[in-house]
């Protein structure tokens, strides 16, 4: 199918000099005030359409794997120290660049070439491409960028793109980053990247909560982690000592949702991410499942057992008197708010198997959607309202997706346990947690909608429950 692209240029840029950059944050995040450091431009790509687009056409979305983008490793106008690195601004340079490698070629639209196997750039070339030596070499795409060691220990990073045969640049940001945060500037400068070539929302400055566990079957061990999109920077958040499960971020990243059982009472917490303090939301004695956010942040739903029956329940975040919002017999779990708020999917055995139902934010108009055969378990509603991703469990457990009316279901992953799906914050790839036939040890698994890009995550130990969180402020 023939698709045409418009690629957005409503992207502010810098002015071209050798100390080439637009540094828009500090700590990204802190509003830079640096006299003289800034300077703000409007500018064009060659090739844009009338309404500042650059525009063209593939016939398959498999046509972005073979769009060439190089990647060499980013300059520095002289090798400093840093605490970011033993061997220096050079140095890291080169695991910038790594990082924006590894990112564009695991979430497989493109075929980078990294660092290793290109020439490095002069510090002076980074605004003034040797166009020559790039298209001798089949690059489309050429992304440049510096970093630079300030006297305060801090580093600003420089990112650029550029089409090769136009010999135009396409757009450029930058940012100024405590040493510990240069991680996060490279998945800045690949979100820039993936977001002008593709025209969609990005995804690689995100973080991902998940339950980790260690220790046999029969006594495990499960703590809440957290690490960013790639797996690296991995933390764990609790001790252990209390069984921490399906954990979800809070619309504006603040906060991290979790169940936790100590002394096999189920209780609800919030956990503060710049604190480090934990609210306690609800507590009860009766089993507790599966808590998840509202879209507004300002309430959490939750699954509850009481008198034999499952039901799913409305509380605010801040606790108080919840608010039941299904009845029927049998078991409702797993709800998941649409993004606009004004509906729920959630899973149902009232029909007499696992199957997924939608209902309104106030829990009328309750209906099944799922009638394709086998079961469906553990609903999420993707970020842009146009699919549904949920376990399909039909022999074997498999990341299936479908349209909120149960239409144009899709079977993504062929593993023997694949479930739990929780969406990428642009709503095109789903984390997943998967378990081994042989050994039972589980871990932690990326697929796209096109089904044919999985690849594992790494975690330093067993994983599952995985929860994606939005793009960080």
């Amino acid at each position: 199918m023939t698709r045409t692209f418009t690629l957005l240029a409503s992207v502010a840029a810098l002015a071209c000099a050798p100390s080439p950059l637009v540094a828009q944050t500090t700590d990204l995040g802190e509003p830079l005030a640096e006299g003289g450091e800034v300077e703000t431009t409007g500018t064009q790509a060659s090739g844009e359409d009338a309404e500042g687009g650059l525009t063209f056409t593939v016939t398959d979305e498999s046509d972005w794997s073979d769009i060439g983008v190089a990647i060499p490793a980013f300059a520095t106008d002289r090798n400093r120290p840093t605490p970011a690195s033993t061997d220096g601004t050079e140095a890291l340079g080169r695991e910038i660049a790594r990082v924006i490698t590894a990112n564009l070629r695991n979430n497989g639209l493109f075929k980078p070439v990294g660092p290793d196997s290109l020439p490095q750039p002069d510090f002076s070339q980074i605004t003034s491409p040797a166009w020559g030596s790039w298209s001798g070499r089949g690059a489309e795409m050429l992304v440049h960028g510096y970093v630079r060691a300030r006297d305060d220990e801090k580093l600003v990073v420089g990112c650029y793109l550029y089409d090769v045969a136009l010999k135009d640049e396409l757009i450029r940001e930058g940012w100024v980053v405590r040493p510990a945060d240069w991680r996060r500037a490279a998945h800045k400068c690949s979100d820039l990247i993936y977001a002008r070539l593709t025209g969609e929302d990005p995804f690689f400055d995100s973080r991902i909560a998940y339950i980790a566990e260690t220790g046999p079957k029969d006594n495990r061990v499960k703590r809440l982690a957290v690490m960013d999109s790639d797996g690296a920077n991995h933390r764990f958040i609790t001790l252990g000592s209390a069984t921490a499960l399906t954990p979800r971020y809070s619309p504006d990243y603040s906060k991290i949702l979790y169940l936790s059982y100590v002394d096999g009472n189920p209780r609800i917490y919030v956990y503060d991410i710049g604190s480090g303090r934990q609210q306690l939301v609800t507590e009860n004695a009766n089993p507790t499942l599966a808590p998840r956010w509202s879209p507004d942040g300002r309430h959490i739903l939750y699954s509850m057992a009481v008198a034999g029956n499952t039901d799913i329940y409305r509380v605010p975040v801040t606790g108080g008197t919840p608010e039941r919002l299904t009845s029927a017999p049998g078991i409702d779990i797993a709800g998941s708010y649409s993004p606009d708020g004004s509906k729920i999917v959630f899973e149902s055995d009232r029909s007499g198997a696992q199957q997924c139902y939608v209902m309104d934010a106030d829990g009328t108009n309750q209906r099944r959607i799922s009638f394709f055969g086998g079961r469906c378990a553990t609903p999420e509603w993707s970020p842009r309202g146009d699919q549904i991703a949920f376990t399909r469990i039909a022999g074997d457990f498999n990341v299936a997706v479908m349209t909120p009316s149960g239409g144009s279901m899709r079977v993504l992953t062929r593993g023997w346990q694949d479930e739990a799906p929780t969406w990428a914050p642009n709503g095109r790839i789903i984390q997943f947690f998967r378990t081994a036939r042989n050994s039972g040890r589980s871990s932690l698994w990326q697929v796209d909608l096109t089904g044919r890009n999985e690849r594992r995550l790494p975690t330093p130990v067993d994983a599952s429950d995985p929860a994606w969180g939005p793009i960080r402020p």
